[in-house]
C-alpha cells in the first residue's frame, strides 16, 4: 500500500475508533439511566431526577457529536445567528454534563431501594461512562488506560466486595452487623476513591 493509501486508511480507522468510543459513552450514559430508573416509582422528586438524568445525557451526547466542529474566537463580523450558534456551542462545552449525569443517576439510585449489587453494577457502568467520555473529549484509544489496568482491576473488585458484603444476612444487630456495614462502605469508598482520580488524569494528560 502507499504512503497516502496508508495515511487515509489509518486515518479512517482513527475516525472510525472515535466513533466507536462516542458511540460507546452514550449508550453507556442511556443505560445507567434506565438501570437506575427502572424499578423507580413515578413521583415527585424521582421524575425531576430522571428528567434531569436523561437531559445531561443528551446533552453530554450532543457535545461529543459536535467535539469536531470548530470555533471562531473572532465573531464580530458574523451574522446573529451564526453568533447564537457559536455561543450555543461554547455553552455545550463548557458545562459538565457528565458529572451532572453522574449525580441525577446516583440520585435517582438513592430515591428507591435496591439490592447491593444492583448499585454495584450501576457504580461499575458510570465509571465506564465517564472513562469512554473523556476518551471520546480527547480522541485517545483505549490503550492509554493499560498502565492504570490494576488501579482500575482494584477498584472493580473493591467494589465487588463491597456488594458481597452487603448481601451478606446480618445474623443479629450488633458488632458483627455494624462491621459488615463499614466494611461494605469502606469497601465502596476504596473502590470510588481508586478509580475516580483517574478520570481526570486520563483527560489532562491525553
Amino acid at each position: 500500500m502507499s504512503g497516502p493509501a496508508a495515511l487515509r486508511a489509518a486515518a479512517l480507522r482513527a475516525a472510525g475508533g472515535a466513533v466507536g468510543v462516542r458511540a460507546a459513552a452514550v449508550l453507556l450514559g442511556a443505560g445507567c439511566v434506565v438501570w437506575a430508573a427502572v424499578p423507580l416509582p413515578h413521583r415527585g422528586l424521582a421524575d425531576l431526577a430522571l428528567a434531569a438524568a436523561i437531559g445531561a445525557v443528551a446533552a453530554g451526547a450532543l457535545r461529543l457529536a459536535l467535539t469536531s466542529v470548530p470555533t471562531l474566537e473572532d465573531t464580530y463580523l458574523l451574522t446573529v445567528p451564526l453568533r447564537a450558534w457559536l455561543r450555543f456551542l461554547e455553552t455545550l462545552r463548557l458545562v459538565p454534563w457528565e458529572e451532572g449525569a453522574l449525580l441525577a443517576v446516583l440520585w435517582l439510585e438513592v430515591l428507591h431501594p435496591s439490592r447491593p449489587w444492583h448499585t454495584a453494577v450501576l457504580g461499575a457502568a458510570l465509571v465506564a461512562y465517564l472513562l469512554s467520555t473523556h476518551l471520546a473529549e480527547t480522541d485517545a484509544a483505549p490503550r492509554v488506560l493499560r498502565p492504570q489496568a490494576r488501579v482500575l482491576a482494584a477498584g472493580a473488585a473493591l467494589l465487588a466486595l463491597g456488594a458481597g458484603a452487603g448481601m451478606l444476612p446480618a445474623v443479629a444487630p450488633g458488632a458483627g452487623s455494624a462491621l459488615l456495614r463499614l466494611v461494605a462502605a469502606g469497601a465502596l469508598i476504596a473502590a470510588a476513591g481508586l478509580v475516580l482520580p483517574h478520570v481526570t488524569r486520563t483527560g489532562d494528560r491525553s
